[in-house]
């Protein structure tokens, strides 16, 4: 990356004890139960893949793809489906895989319209939130680490489509974007 990365914000090692810490949780919480984890691509892949890797649930995976970016470093609000669910959800527990919340505009139109379809559940696991940058207020039961209002990248997170590989979260130089 060179003189792209301005700094790394959280390393590799303890993104992965922190997924491992939530999965656990899920585990605990979810029992018993038949749990579908719905992924929102294309940020939470990295998540989503670890996430499962860690559960010891028998789970099912689907994904969706919404889009309020475009190749900007802020969300427009304005949210399109480029892809739906492939399972139907009515009476099953889902669980919202992202990677990060940051308005919460494109996570609370996507919870509005998975709770039309009448899930027997629906909570959200998220690796990263920006308290700071919320507009609107989501209740998030699983959380990985609070950041701040910066823009960030790697473990899913891009600019441009590009530094999703990165295996940390860090944020770019402003060269970058600006």
């Amino acid at each position: 990356m060179g003189q792209d990365l301005e700094k790394v914000l959280i390393p590799e090692d303890e993104l992965q004890a922190k997924i491992k810490e939530l999965a656990a949780r899920i585990d605990q919480d979810y029992a018993g139960k038949d749990l579908l984890l719905v992924g929102v691509l294309k940020g939470a892949v990295m998540v989503m893949a670890d996430l499962a890797k860690y559960l010891h649930l028998g789970v099912q995976m689907d994904w969706m793809a919404v889009s309020s970016y475009g190749a900007g470093t802020k969300s427009s609000g304005v949210v399109r489906v480029l892809k739906d669910l492939d399972t139907d959800i009515m009476g099953r527990h889902v669980l919202i895989v992202e990677d990060i919340i940051d308005s919460g505009l494109t996570l609370h139109w996507l919870l509005e319209n998975l709770k039309s379809r009448d899930p027997a559940s629906l909570e959200i696991c998220a690796a990263l939130r920006k308290p700071d940058a919320v507009k609107v207020p989501i209740d998030v039961k699983y959380v990985g680490f609070d950041i701040p209002n910066e823009f960030v990248i790697g473990y899913g997170l891009d600019y441009a489509e590009r530094y999703r590989n990165l295996p940390f979260i860090g944020t770019l130089a402003p060269h970058v974007y600006k």
